[in-house]
């Protein structure tokens, strides 16, 4: 629905502007007032809708293998992202934690069936209970396997890529810990923040990964 509103919501405005003119140009006051308050009744409608599927909105915690699919303004939904298994150690190769590295696979997969796909701007956190953010330790990644292989690389219709991610999680936070992982950038950033019920919206609850289910997990 969000999408859809937008889309009637550009080509209001753009209606709009051709009759403003007009009304303008042709002293037509009363054309000029419908205009604006058909403008008035549409943004109310929409505000009221947008913060409401905010407000109501509720938190998303995956497990492990769940997907996680990227729409955002399009109706192109065929791009995931999961978390396909989780280690920890104390060290990688020479870099040592100074705590402990919670070493995070993550799986993208394209199921379209004729298109390649790619992830634009992918970042990724983790937050624990207490809302602390965790950054990638990208010194501890270069000694991974998959150092080499990049995020933002096509996947061919129907294939995935796996990629190991690294962060040092200080123990007692480690009892609830939650991966977030969005793909957002430049305008698409500025039109999802003011999109109906995307997770990425104002207000809008997130999905997360769980990191801390201990069957999930080997340590070194």
């Amino acid at each position: 629905m969000g999408v859809l509103m937008m889309l009637m919501t550009i080509g209001g405005l753009m209606i709009a502007a051709v009759l403003l003119l007009l009304a303008f140009w042709k002293r037509q006051s009363w054309l000029k007032h419908f205009v604006l308050g058909g403008l008035t009744v549409w943004f109310t409608t929409y505000a009221f809708l947008f913060f409401t599927a905010s407000f109501f909105s509720r938190e998303k915690v995956l497990g492990l293998n769940e997907p996680k699919e990227f729409c955002g303004f399009y109706f192109d939904c065929h791009l995931h992202a999961s978390v396909s298994g989780i280690r920890t150690a104390s060290e990688i190769g020479n870099t040592k934690a100074q705590e402990l590295f919670y070493i995070v696979k993550v799986k993208i997969s394209n199921d379209a069936k004729r298109e390649a796909l790619q992830m634009t701007a992918p970042d990724f956190e983790v937050l624990d209970e207490g809302g602390r953010m965790y950054t990638r330790i990208s010194a501890a990644e270069k000694n991974l396997e998959s150092a080499k292989v990049p995020f933002d690389q096509k996947v061919p219709a129907g294939g995935s890529f796996e990629k190991e991610i690294v962060f040092d999680i200080t123990e007692p936070a480690a009892q609830s810990l939650k991966l977030s992982v969005t793909n957002t950038h430049g305008i698409d950033r500025l039109i999802e923040a003011v999109l109906i019920d995307d997770e990425d919206s104002l207000g809008h609850k997130r999905t997360f990964f769980k990191l801390n289910t201990n069957s999930e997990m080997t340590k070194k």
